[in-house]
């Protein structure tokens, strides 16, 4: 799986990064969501991690952008943020988001949200496929 991790801290993106390529997977990096969108809109992703606080377009905007755009708008997005939970799930942009975890990241929660991630995506595909 090739993925765009998005995240204004290189230490955070860093310990995705390593995570990620320590379970096989394709890992690319951007450090704001402008960044990001360029790449996304030039890539083949099949996830997007999305760190909701960045500079020049924050995790929202960058959400709302990949999923108005035909080549991005079915790639799942797990969104980050240090935020409160309660208040990410109240943003209108909450359904762009195909899981939301907080920071700091709990390893374990991130390996198990992977995991969904990758089963939803399974059984999307299976049901594209069978239409």
């Amino acid at each position: 799986m090739h993925v765009l991790v998005v995240d204004d801290s290189k230490v955070i993106q860093d310990g995705i990064c390593k995570l990620l390529t320590s379970l096989g997977y394709s890992v690319e990096t951007a450090c704001n969501g402008l960044d990001a969108f360029e790449k996304a809109q030039n890539g083949e992703h099949q996830l997007y991690i999305v760190d909701h606080l960045m500079p020049l377009m924050n995790g929202v905007q960058l959400s709302k952008n990949l999923s108005n755009n035909a080549h991005c708008q079915n790639t799942p997005i797990l969104f980050i943020s240090t935020q409160d939970l309660e208040q990410v799930k109240q943003l209108p942009e909450y359904s762009l988001f195909s899981a939301v975890l907080s920071k700091p990241i709990n390893e374990n929660d991130f390996l198990m949200t992977l995991d969904l991630i990758e089963e939803n995506t399974k059984v999307e595909n299976t049901l594209s496929l069978a239409l």
